[in-house]
């Protein structure tokens, strides 16, 4: 039985709705995207789809549910379509747990944080250097986190296990706006970056070779594009 599209509600440029769709296309599976601008999701309209106000959200006809936070889609997706564990672990101790570990640092660790960073050095009315300065620390320290995390997994080029999965993949969207807002501070050294975290940096990499990943940031980049962003 072929599946029906899953609707997903998203953003032309929003790292959390493309965690979401790369997941989707690395399953390969039939989705239709609602693109819907940020200053949309707190009108009744979007509300009553979500309660939060927040993308992304997805409606699955295929089992009738209707999920919002991208954590928990990415959970209910892995669980209901990953059937063969191309990028899961079955019930494997501790495998198939630290992959959930990851995925709930990066939705309370470096997606606030990196957030925070965004908003503080261009969106905030006023110019709070000291703010600023505390969330691009902790972006460099959510790099090194990652970085510790892939030496302890005994430098496989992975969080967990020897493979790709639905963990490592939530941290790119969200690694692309740090690295992009760490330029427009003047705050990246590619080198060093490579040089201090050069385990991060070959992570990074591997996976932005990606079929499915590359295809997504290249329709990142024309939404960006469109709206008149580099």
């Amino acid at each position: 039985m072929s599946l029906q599209p899953i609707k997903i509600w998203g953003h032309w440029g929003g790292p959390n709705p493309w965690k979401v769709i790369i997941l989707l296309e690395e399953l390969n599976l039939p989705y239709d995207l609602e693109l819907v601008e940020f200053s949309d999701v707190k009108k009744p309209e979007y509300l009553k789809v979500t309660p939060n106000g927040r993308l992304p959200t997805i409606q699955d006809p295929n089992t009738g549910v209707l999920l919002w936070e991208s954590a928990a889609i990415i959970l209910y997706l892995i669980e209901q379509y990953d059937k063969e564990h191309s990028l899961s672990f079955d019930d494997q101790i501790p495998e198939k747990y630290l992959c959930q570990q990851w995925l709930a640092f990066q939705a309370t660790t470096q997606g606030p944080y990196y957030g925070q960073a965004t908003w503080f050095a261009r969106f905030h009315p006023e110019k709070l250097p000291s703010a600023i300065e505390r969330y691009v620390a902790e972006t460099f320290r959510v790099v090194g986190v990652l970085e510790e995390g892939l030496v302890r997994n005994g430098n496989t080029g992975w969080l967990v296990g020897d493979k790709c999965t639905y963990a490592d993949l939530s941290f790119v969207t969200w690694a692309g706006v740090g690295e992009g807002l760490l330029v427009e501070l003047g705050r990246a050294d590619k080198a060093k970056l490579e040089s201090d975290y050069p385990l991060y940096s070959a992570w990074m990499g591997a996976m932005r070779e990606r079929e499915k990943v590359e295809e997504c940031a290249a329709r990142i980049a024309e939404g960006r594009a469109a709206h008149g962003l580099k």
